[in-house]
């Protein structure tokens, strides 16, 4: 007999195992696919000549899936097989990451903007360039045909960003049961002190996806979006040019392969696992006491009938929905983590959406070296805060209350953090006629036409291209035309150009007025400051990943049982819908108001945005951050009170219980010494 109960607990134990490595694994899988996505939001933009309000819809759309379905899932899920639906998600996860890289195949070949005509690209010997050959039009001139450009995008197919967005939107419909129901599935039949560890071995595996993610999605950023299908040399920009595109639908191959291996696992798993320690009561009874918040977090009532199992019809989960929605948020303290988490998860999502364009803008890194950073130094920290917050709630066995201040330390200390950041940053990159006027002074202007000058009048340059050329002086122009430049040598990415009228002119006038392909580098004082941003940054990271795991156990300690799935499924759906969706659309909006030089499409009109006012983007995208963390610090503050509120008022309940069952027995114990006492007198009165 005790041979088969080994043999039952060891299966069990086994089973449980698989489904934590396997929701680990699927863990690291959509988080992969999730960031490289983050990391591959700039190579989009510009593929597709889009805005940054636009890339936020496409951002979007993954919680839009999300919420189409999360209610149902979470709900009627709970009650169904749990690890075959994560299954089923999976598959299409994969599915949807195929149909994001499925624009590439479909769509021509990527044609970026370029001022210069196809001789000046191609011919090494001196040529002329368009200052002199006068064929160029001016801004007036240049008026579209809006038909024609109609005409155009539909044979170039410009719409085939809807590919992305659709694929995109798969994606989080897949994603769906992964949260709700396998961290409901683990913490029902794992031991209640072990839900904290494997909660941070879950995300600290799934850590490790974005770190991957970022690492190819810099790898990629450097890798030519056409390579294979044209001549390299031909390129007559670099990855560090704000018009080059990556490889960016190689990476949503790799991702769909990838998820649809970690689909497989789950369809071998069983509906349900005995709990985990079940047969042995008196080591159970030993652990529950051992965790005497945790246990005693919910009134009585909240705890009934939760290891009974009942098989329900169809329509009686459909009849208990609404009734189950309402006493879920009749809890006070579950409302308002929801409402706390929505507001971190929207100034959360707004800055990973965004980080890269604001290490690009405002310190001048490269989009690649940007994604290779965040994947090698700030993801590392994160994964080492849930270890360590998870590490800190076991090892001295926090409950609750614990676990409700550990989250406050660590929202404080990364908004401490995120205060410091705003004090390190680079001035505007020098860009004439944008940022600076071509005599060297500094000044910001959103009208194109500073970028005439007397020095260029004669060129009739158009005003609409952005093909920046480097001057020896230190200044970058918008185009060649319109630094004045009036001969070249070379081909591809080692053209120069010579006699450069402009570069004469400015205040610290070259004896070398020549200037090549690409925009000037910043300062050695731009460095320093970004290597001090990056500090803060990582360390910021850590202390805010150290609050994830408390946090989470506070939600699941402030549920019922046969709520939980739903709660969490709740919470994934109002993060998703008011968190994950508006923050890329309206951080995007305000960011393209910061705007300096729009790109121009293939086909006219505005494209993507090239160049920044870094001090306006700056302080929006830091004050928009800045005053969410505010406002979330101050709601982590009224949850802290009603925590303890209703912590007092269960010991005050608890203590009651106890004085009432101490009574009786007092009261039981009067009455045996009065029916003793009388029985005694009763003998005497016949004895007389």
């Amino acid at each position: 007999m005790s041979v088969e109960a080994k043999k039952t607990r060891e299966g069990c134990c086994s089973k449980l195992k698989l489904f934590l490595v396997s929701l680990a694994f699927m863990f690291f899988a959509k988080a992969f696919g999730g960031a490289y996505m983050k990391s591959s939001i700039t190579q989009i933009e510009r593929r597709f000549d889009i805005p940054s309000s636009l890339i936020g819809v496409i951002d979007g759309s993954f919680e839009m899936g999300n919420l189409l379905v999360i209610a149902f899932v979470s709900y009627f899920g709970a009650k169904l097989h749990r690890p075959r639906l994560i299954g089923i998600g999976c598959l299409i996860m994969a599915a949807g990451s195929f149909i994001v890289a499925l624009p590439h195949f479909l769509q021509g070949r990527y044609k970026y903007e370029t001022s210069m005509s196809h001789n000046t690209q191609v011919n090494s010997t001196e040529n002329s360039l368009p200052c002199l050959s006068n064929h160029s039009l001016t801004e007036k001139d240049e008026i579209p045909d809006i038909a024609a450009i109609q005409a155009c995008e539909q044979a170039i197919g410009s719409s085939m960003w809807i590919y992305v967005f659709l694929g995109n939107m798969l994606r989080g419909i897949g994603e769906t049961p992964s949260m709700p129901l396998g961290i409901s599935y683990l913490d029902d039949f794992s031991r209640q002190e072990n839900t904290p560890f494997y909660l941070a071995c879950i995300y600290t595996t799934g850590m490790l996806g974005p770190m991957i993610g970022f690492m190819l999605g810099s790898f990629l950023a450097k890798t030519y979006v056409d390579i294979g299908f044209v001549d390299l040399d031909s390129i007559t920009i670099t990855y560090k040019d704000s018009r080059w595109v990556g490889a960016w639908w190689l990476g949503f191959l790799v991702t769909g392969t990838m998820i649809l291996l970690s689909s497989i696992p789950f369809f071998f798993l069983p509906k349900s696992l005995p709990k985990q320690g079940e047969e042995d009561s008196s080591n159970k009874s030993t652990e529950l006491a051992s965790f005497p918040e945790q246990e005693n977090f919910l009134p009585d009532e909240n705890r009934d009938g939760e290891d009974k199992e009942k098989t329900v019809t169809f329509r009686e989960m459909v009849k208990d929905f609404i009734p189950s929605l309402k006493r879920l948020f009749r809890n006070s303290i579950y409302s308002l983590i929801i409402l706390t988490n929505l507001v971190v998860v929207n100034g959360f999502v707004g800055m990973i959406t965004f980080t890269p364009k604001f290490m690009e803008q405002i310190y001048g890194q490269t989009a690649s070296r940007a994604n290779f950073l965040i994947g090698i130094m700030n993801l590392p920290a994160v994964a080492l805060g849930f270890i360590t917050g998870g590490f800190v709630l076991k090892r001295f066995k926090l409950g609750v209350v614990g676990a409700a201040r550990l989250s406050i330390a660590a929202s404080l200390g990364s908004f401490c953090m995120l205060s410091l950041q705003g004090f390190f940053h680079c001035d505007n990159a020098e860009v004439a006629g944008l940022t600076v006027v071509y005599q060297g002074y500094r000044q910001v202007s959103y009208n194109s036409s500073t970028l005439l000058s007397p020095c260029n009048m004669g060129c009739s340059c158009s005003l609409k291209h952005w093909d920046p050329v480097c001057a020896y002086n230190g200044m970058t122009y918008a185009s060649p035309c319109l630094a004045g430049c009036q001969t070249s040598t070379g081909k591809g990415k080692a053209m120069v150009f010579h006699n450069c009228t402009c570069i004469g002119t400015s205040m610290t006038s070259a004896a070398n007025m020549s200037a090549v392909l690409g925009q000037c580098s910043r300062g050695t004082e731009c460095d320093s400051q970004f290597k001090i941003y990056m500090a803060l940054s990582v360390l910021g990271a850590f202390i805010s990943a150290c609050g994830g795991t408390p946090g989470y156990i506070i939600l699941l300690r402030s549920i019922k049982p046969d709520l939980k799935s739903l709660a969490l499924g709740m919470q994934t759906l109002i993060i998703r819908t008011l968190g994950g969706i508006p923050p890329p659309i309206y951080f995007g909006a305000l960011i393209d108001r910061t705007c300096l030089k729009w790109g121009t499409k293939q086909c006219g009109g505005r494209g993507a945005c090239r160049l920044y006012d870094s001090n306006a983007f700056r302080l929006t995208f830091l004050g928009l951050i800045f005053g969410l963390y505010i406002l979330a610090n101050m709601l982590w503050g009224v949850l802290y009170i009603k925590i303890l509120k209703r912590q007092k008022k269960l010991a005050l309940r608890e203590q009651a219980k106890e004085n009432g069952v101490e009574g009786n027995r007092l009261s039981n114990g009067h009455a045996n010494i009065s029916i003793v006492k009388h029985k005694e007198d009763s003998n005497n009165e016949s004895s007389i």
